[in-house]
């Protein structure tokens, strides 16, 4: 089974965080830049970090170069 969860990227932050919001999307802040992917391979450790899974079971469905994205997880 998978799933697909709506993410707000904040890029530049102090720290690396993944949290829900009252609506039941979810707002990612990164420290990287949103230069060269990295923000993105920032992004999908984090989403695999905190729903336990592996980075290869995260991908980005849409929005790699938007603040929004819908990233795919597969369990």
């Amino acid at each position: 089974m998978s799933r697909v969860v709506q993410i707000k990227v904040k890029p530049q932050s102090r720290v690396s965080t993944l949290s829900q919001t009252e609506d039941g999307s979810w707002l990612a802040q990164i420290k990287s830049l949103p230069v060269d992917g990295k923000a993105n391979e920032e992004l999908i450790a984090l989403v695999a970090k905190q729903f336990g899974c592996a980075k290869s079971r995260v991908s980005i469905k849409s929005g790699a170069t938007s603040k929004t994205k819908r990233v795919l997880i597969e369990d």
